[in-house]
């Protein structure tokens, strides 16, 4: 799988010889939060790339000091037609919602540092409608020769997350040591991301650097990362496409222009009211989040 000491003479097959370009995405940093926002560097959506399989959202934050910034505190807000994957590297967030669950989502111990990931799934016109639920899985560690890697959705490395997923989906976070160069095998069916927290990775031939994600179309049965003089952290997504148009705007994922606005007209008139609906009611010491004025245009699907 990965042996960054081989025999000069030794024929080794390039799993990314005989597939196309790797198309890098750079991030843009936006704010989340109020006041003291916590800036976050966004590389999905795009305007030319909205979906890696179902992956439809990928904000990668900090490291930040939670004194200086203030953490991730997010006041009461609705989503629809997705799922929130929350891969913490440091510090901890808090999840709490209107289908009762609480948890702290940590990585291990609690420090003064927040470094991480929110992601967002697009659910299947299927599946939109299931009732909220709430996973907290904490992979073991996948231990090799200058690698480490632990699978919190899908398969990969002989270990298989417990997690559901409604589309078939790879989430993976692996840390490669200086001089390493590991091959993946991966479902070809799949597209894939990976995004780099730390490091320079070279993917399939694509350097890749902090904040950035190299994107990889299906076709592939492997993908090779490969490090230099340091080391470095990176998160895999992967899934197979889509399949389906989807619109998104603010915390909303629908199917039509309308449907965004009905979505919007029913949260304000729940935090207007006060009163129970599809949002459901969180007990948070914030009140709600107003939703944000529709653009003047039609919101445009997205594949």
């Amino acid at each position: 799988m990965t042996n960054p000491e081989r025999d000069p003479d030794e024929l080794v097959l390039d799993p990314c010889a005989a597939a196309g370009a790797v198309e890098l995405l750079t991030p843009r940093e936006v704010p989340l939060g109020g006041l003291r926002a916590m800036r976050v560097r966004r590389t999905l959506p795009q305007r030319h790339r909205s979906l890696i399989g179902a992956w439809c959202f990928v904000d990668h934050y900090g490291p930040d000091r939670v004194a200086d910034t203030g953490g991730m505190v997010v006041a009461p807000h609705p989503h629809t037609g997705l799922q929130t994957v929350s891969w913490l590297f440091t510090g901890e967030v808090e999840h709490t919602d209107s289908a009762g669950h609480h948890a702290m989502v940590r990585p291990g111990e609690v420090t003064e540092v927040l470094h991480g990931t929110q992601l967002w799934v697009a659910l299947p016109s299927a599946s939109r409608d299931v009732e909220p639920g709430f996973a907290h899985h904490a992979p073991e560690p996948l231990n090799g020769a200058g690698w480490e890697a632990r699978v919190f959705l899908g398969s990969l490395l002989g270990d298989t997350s417990p997690v559901e997923t409604h589309t078939p989906l790879l989430g993976a976070a692996l840390r490669l040591d200086a001089g390493t160069v590991l091959d993946l095998d991966v479902d070809p069916a799949f597209e894939h991301g990976v995004l780099v927290d730390t490091g320079v990775v070279d993917v399939c031939g694509q350097e890749t650097k902090p904040g950035d994600l190299a994107y990889v179309a299906p076709g592939r049965s492997g993908l090779r990362l490969s490090t230099g003089s340091e080391a470095a952290r990176v998160l895999v997504l992967g899934g197979t496409p889509f399949g389906e148009s989807i619109v998104m705007w603010w915390n909303f994922v629908g199917r039509t222009h309308d449907e965004i606005v009905g979505y919007r007209d029913e949260w304000q008139a729940q935090i207007t009211s006060g009163a129970d609906g599809r949002f459901g009611v969180v007990d948070h010491p914030l009140p709600p989040i107003p939703a944000p004025t529709l653009p003047n245009v039609r919101l445009r699907e997205r594949r």
